[in-house]
Parts: C-alpha cells; sequence; structure tokens
C-alpha cells in the first residue's frame, strides 16, 4: 500500500480515516461475493499464491498508513476468535464510516469549543460512534433474537456423525451447506464440498463421551497443528483421516521389528541420563586425598553408565518399548535404547506430547528413576509411516471405557504446492474456529423487572462481572436468547432481516421522545448493513434472490426463507448456503469497536532518524518504515 500523506502534528480528520479503509475496501471488492475471484500473490522468494481469504489478503499487504495497520489487526482479532467475517468486516467499517461522515457534516456546527468545522465533525463522529457501541451492547442482542433467528434454523451435534448424515438428509444438507458456503468463499468452488464432507468425517471422530460439543471443537481447535499433516505434490483430493496420532518426527533408534501389541510408551520431559550438575556447579574427583585423575574419572564414568541401566532395566520391567523425548538425548542413552530393542524419538513438539498424554491418560514425567505404571501409555501399535518425502511415527491407542464414543484420528492434508496446503489447512482450523463460535450460545440478562428497566443494564450480556452485590434488590440470570448451532440462509439474509428489525426499532423508539437518540442510531446501522447484499449482487443485472416484501400490518416481515420447521423454500433451492448467527452477531459488535477505536485517535505524531542512524540499522539487518 502506498503510504499516505498526513499532516505533521495535529487534529486527524474524517477524510484520512476515510482514505485508508477506502484502499482495504478497494481491495476486498475482488474477491468479495459468490462471484469474486482470487487474489494472486507472489512472495520475495517468487512463490505464487492465489487465495480468496480476507484475511490472508489484508495480512499480506505491506501497510504503513497507520489507520490501515490499525484496521488489520483488528480484522485479524476478529477472524482469529471466529475464523470468518474478514471481509464484510472491511465493508460495513467502510459503509459506516462514510455515514458517521455524512451525518456529522450535516450535523456539527462551530462554537466556542471547537477551533474549526474540522474539529467538530472529528467530536460529533466520535460522539456517534461511542453512542453506535453502546447501541450494539445494550440493544443488538435480542433484536437479533426477535427479528433474525425465527427465520433460521438450528444444527446439532448429532447431525456431524456418520450415521447423523446417512439417515437424515435433511440435517446433513444444512451442515453440508454452512461448510460449503464457508469453504466456497475461503478456497473457491472447486473443493469446497470435498472439503466439507472431510470436515464433518473429522468431526464424527472426535465425539468425547458425556462432554459438551464446544469441548470437542476446542480441543480440535487447540491442537489443530499437531492434528494435520501437511503432504505436497498431490492432488487435494488426496486428503484424508488415518487412525490415530502422527507425530512428526522420525525414530532415532530402529523401530520395533515386530507388531506385537499391546505396545506400552512413556513420555519423557527431560534427559533419560542422570545428572548430578547443574550449570555452574564444580565436581573434585579424588582418592584417599590425592589426585589421580584418570581412576576418579573412570569411576564416575562407570556411575553413570550404570545408573543408566538401572533406569532402562526398570522401564524394560514395566514392559516399556517406546520412548518419546522432548529434548535431545545423549549418545550412550541411545546405545542401551537400540540394546534393549526400544523406540525412541527425540525432539517431538510440546503439543504433539500435549495431545498423546490426553488421548493416553497418562502423565509425562522428568525423572525415569520415579516413574510408576500411570506413566505408562498401552497403544494398539507403533509404527514408522511414510507421507510424501518424509517418514513420521504413527501411533493408535486402545479403545477405553471412558471415551468409548472418540476415535481418534489425523488428518492428511495434500495440495499439488507448500502454499497450497497452507491454505487449504488455515480454512481447516478456521472453520473449526467458526462452527466453535456457532455452537455458544448468545447470552442475554434476563430480570423480573419491566423491558424498560431492563434495557439500561443490557450491557450485562456481555459483561456478566459488572453484575455484583451492588444490585440486591433484583433477580438477574444470564440466559440464552437462542439456541445453539443458529444458522441463517446467506446471500445477505442475515443483513435484511436485521435492516428492518433495526428500522422497526427506531420506529418504536422516536415514539418516546426520551428515546430519539436510539432512533436515530438504529436507523444509522440499519442503512450501513445494507451495504453488504449490495455488494454481493453488484455484479448481477436482476434483483436480489432474497425477496423482502416489506413490513406487513401485523409488524413482521415476509421473506421468502424458510423459517424453522419448513423442508422447503425459494432460499434453499437458490443454494445459497448458510452462515452462522452467532458469527455474524460478533462481528458487528467487532465493527463498531473498531469504529469507535480509529475515532478516538486525535493526531499522529511521525518521528524523525538521521540518515546515519537508519544506515546503522540498515547493517543490523532492520529496515524501518516511517
Amino acid at each position: 500500500m502506498k503510504k499516505d500523506k498526513m499532516p505533521p502534528l495535529g487534529h486527524l480528520h474524517m477524510e484520512h480515516v476515510l482514505q485508508a479503509v477506502g484502499v482495504l475496501e478497494a481491495v476486498i471488492l475482488r474477491s468479495f461475493g459468490p462471484e469474486g475471484g482470487q487474489v494472486l500473490f507472489t512472495r520475495d522468494t517468487g512463490q505464487v499464491l492465489l487465495s480468496r481469504s480476507g484475511t490472508r489478503i489484508l495480512t499480506a499487504l505491506h501497510l504503513e498508513h497507520p489507520f490501515a495497520r490499525m484496521v488489520v489487526e483488528c480484522v485479524w482479532k476478529h477472524s482469529s476468535a471466529t475464523g470468518d467475517g474478514s471481509k464484510t468486516f472491511i465493508l460495513l467499517l467502510a459503509s459506516l464510516l462514510r455515514l458517521i461522515h455524512a451525518a456529522a457534516s450535516k450535523g456539527s456546527n462551530v462554537s466556542h469549543s471547537y477551533s474549526s468545522t474540522k474539529a467538530a465533525e472529528a467530536a460529533t463522529a466520535r460522539h456517534l460512534a461511542d453512542k453506535l457501541l453502546a447501541f450494539g451492547l445494550k440493544e443488538l442482542d435480542e433484536l437479533i433474537a426477535t427479528g433474525v433467528v425465527p427465520y433460521g434454523g438450528c444444527i446439532s451435534w448429532e447431525d456431524f456423525t456418520v450415521e447423523a448424515q446417512t439417515s437424515s438428509l435433511t440435517n446433513n444438507l444444512c451442515v453440508q451447506k454452512l461448510l460449503r458456503s464457508f469453504f466456497h468463499t475461503r478456497c473457491g468452488y472447486t473443493h469446497c464440498d470435498f472439503s466439507s464432507h472431510l470436515t464433518c468425517e473429522l468431526l464424527s471422530h472426535w465425539n468425547f463421551k458425556n462432554q459438551l460439543p464446544s469441548f470437542s471443537l476446542q480441543l480440535v481447535s487447540d491442537y489443530f497443528p499437531a492434528l494435520h499433516t501437511p503432504v505436497s505434490g498431490f492432488p487435494v483430493r488426496s486428503s484424508r483421516l488415518i487412525e490415530g496420532q502422527v507425530i512428526h518426527r522420525d525414530f532415532a533408534t530402529p523401530p520395533l521389528k515386530t507388531d506385537h501389541q499391546p505396545v506400552k510408551a512413556v513420555v519423557l520431559t527431560g534427559s533419560l541420563q542422570p545428572t548430578l550438575l547443574s550449570t555452574g556447579d564444580v565436581l573434585e574427583l579424588g582418592y584417599r586425598g590425592r589426585m589421580k585423575e584418570e581412576r576418579s574419572i573412570l569411576h564416575f564414568s562407570s556411575w553413570m553408565e550404570s545408573s543408566l541401566q538401572g533406569v532402562i532395566a526398570k522401564l524394560q520391567t514395566l514392559g516399556v518399548c517406546v520412548l518419546l523425548s522432548a529434548v535431545k538425548q545423549s549418545a550412550a542413552v541411545l546405545a542401551l535404547a537400540t540394546q534393549a530393542e526400544m523406540c525412541l524419538v527425540e525432539c517431538v513438539s510440546e503439543d504433539e506430547l500435549s495431545l498423546f498424554s490426553q488421548l493416553s491418560g497418562t502423565t509425562p514425567i522428568w525423572d525415569c528413576s520415579m516413574i510408576e505404571s500411570e506413566h505408562v501409555a498401552t497403544l494398539a501399535f507403533c509404527r514408522p509411516i511414510q507421507l510424501g518425502a518424509h517418514r513420521y511415527v504413527h501411533v493408535a491407542f486402545q479403545d477405553s471405557e471412558d471415551r468409548i464414543t472418540i476415535k481418534p484420528c489425523s488428518l492428511i492434508i495434500c495440495a499439488p504446492g507448500e502454499g497450497q496446503i497452507e491454505q487449504y489447512a488455515c480454512a481447516l482450523q478456521d472453520a473449526i474456529r467458526m462452527l466453535l463460535r456457532t455452537w455458544e450460545p448468545m447470552l442475554a440478562a434476563a430480570t423480573t423487572t419491566s423491558k424498560s428497566t431492563l434495557q439500561s443494564h443490557k450491557g450485562a450480556s456481555l459483561h456478566t462481572d459488572s453484575l455484583t452485590e451492588q444490585t440486591p434488590y433484583r433477580s438477574i440470570a444470564i440466559q440464552p436468547i437462542q439456541k445453539p448451532g443458529c444458522v441463517l440462509s446467506a446471500g445477505g439474509l442475515f443483513e435484511l432481516l436485521l435492516h428492518y428489525a433495526l428500522l422497526q426499532h427506531g420506529h418504536s423508539c422516536s415514539v418516546s421522545p426520551d428515546l430519539n437518540i436510539d432512533a436515530s442510531v438504529s436507523q444509522l446501522l440499519a442503512n450501513a448493513l445494507l451495504s453488504v447484499p449490495q455488494k454481493i449482487y453488484s455484479h448481477k443485472n436482476t434483483i436480489s434472490p432474497i425477496q423482502v416484501e416489506g413490513p406487513l400490518g401485523d409488524g413482521k416481515l415476509s421473506l421468502h426463507c424458510c423459517r424453522e420447521g419448513d423442508k422447503l423454500s425459494k432460499v434453499s433451492e437458490l443454494d445459497l448456503g448458510l452462515e452462522s448467527v452467532s458469527c455474524k452477531y460478533q462481528l458487528l459488535l467487532a465493527v463498531l469497536q473498531c469504529v469507535a477505536s480509529l475515532l478516538k485517535v486525535d493526531a499522529v505524531l511521525p518521528t524523525h532518524t538521521d540518515q546515519e542512524q537508519i544506515k546503522c540499522h540498515e547493517n543490523k539487518g532492520i529496515k524501518m518504515l516511517l
């Protein structure tokens, strides 16, 4: 991105913010919507990559503008939490800023408090942004629950199991549509069906007994780097699941010659060889008061070897034949392990050892002289596996009564190049994050007081720690306002429904003179939401396939979409896909928070560095962007 010229010192104006966000919007629009294209990346190494991921596109830009970097940071944080919505984030942000600027230009007047019209506009815009954020934290959750959720449906955790996919075609289609829409926006149309089916198959294996779906989704999300293995040089459709866990290291000693069962393993976090001295300690060796260095060192070495042999013998007594070590072991350990026909795997990552310990139900050990039976894991097998050009360690776990329903598996992600593998791996991990957010219900504070009294305390739906003993006269309980797994037809339906809900809310608030501010703020947010469906269908000459006939006399909307329980609708026939309501809600809150943060910036102070200091930093390999 080209660096914009900014005043060296003084107040910033809305034009500076709009200019920075407008550049990002122009970049994002190239890949937005169902007909959006892919962006070509060329790295310094000459590697070429195509991507539709908004987060990947934005983070790949070399940005110098401080506002642009603030926006990308906000987008990255939101995408890391929800896995989706980076392109819609930019569009809504740009639309809101333009509407705020237009409203501030009309409603600001120069007074004794402001030195210029620009300063008055900035203050008005900052005030509007704060009102928007307060409105979103107080009112948005209930508006979505009453005006949007009834037009959607809910998917359940059983929909991801293989049995449910074969027995319930309707639920299977809902799950497939949700994931297919996600992968379409991230990787294109070619492999979205295959990726959605692979994700459903992965989740069907990670179903813990007596645990909520969020537990399984959180575990898969946290350990995704350890659960997937990239293999380049193969087509994407060669990606598959394999039983057990793949440890991304090779054997340091010869693997087991016989595939006997069961196999017992131990996780080591320290060196197997006994350590008597710490860093800085001094060892004095002697014999009967006289120093005989050769004999003393030989005795010390002999003692170390006998101690190590004792540890190996104790491991053999427990039947251990596989050692997984977090550190590199000494040559003596390798030699004795080979002699004892033990397999040793060195330098295993912390995530892989943690996942192995959780699946096997064992505890890693630092000092093997203290090893007990609870430190020994029982495996179905431990053998090498060749994946592409690399050889890894493949282990499988025996069934346990505590986890009858779980079938641990690893994901093999194939693609022709390393860049494509990285793209598909990020898309799969973000899909898990999106599902995790989908299963988190939106919470609201329900009290025994009237509706008008509750509105002033509805911020507790997001900040429950603020509800303390300071309000003993009020009975407050946090209750979900929607079921987990709520989804809605994609293609701008969420924005259209919330648009009309905001208009109705503004109309009802305008009746009371005390709530006119809420009416203006809801009107502004409602107009900003229309930018999303407008951009989605801007490439077509026809109108949006989602027809909204407008409010009826009974205060409800007439839309050609399916309510919960309907089996067929015009929207489903158009195959628009599905999207998560919870993710959309979090997206709106993140955009409102970003707007408020941007407009709080009053000035940018550029730093000037002498040419000699710049050359000194460049000689040290540091490039400074000023």
